[in-house]
């Protein structure tokens, strides 16, 4: 699967509605994180959409119409671990709830 990160200004996070209206991206995974929640100081809202090429080409033109910035790969690597890394916290510390 393909993916990208969108980095949102707070100003503009109310567009993220209209990403995800979209027939084709509403079908992708997506992950929406606030900066500070990722232990990030920064301003932001972090997108991430994984899923089909189509799909994710397709979120990519509606981010560019919307203001959103797409985040070069590198960075785009570093927000996703951090995703991944509490997801799985997340998941963890469900597991030891219905242990």
């Amino acid at each position: 699967m393909t993916y990208i990160v969108l980095e949102v200004k707070t100003e503009n996070v109310g567009k993220i509605d209209t990403l995800l209206k979209d027939d084709l991206v509403s079908r992708q995974s997506i992950l929406t994180r606030d900066a500070g929640s990722l232990d990030i100081k920064e301003n932001v809202t972090y997108v991430k959409i994984e899923g089909s090429e189509q799909g994710v080409k397709r979120a990519l033109e509606l981010a560019k119409e919307l203001g959103f910035k797409k985040l070069a790969d590198k960075k785009a690597e570093k927000i996703n671990k951090k995703i991944i890394e509490q997801e799985d916290s997340a998941a963890t510390g469900m597991g030891m709830i219905f242990d």
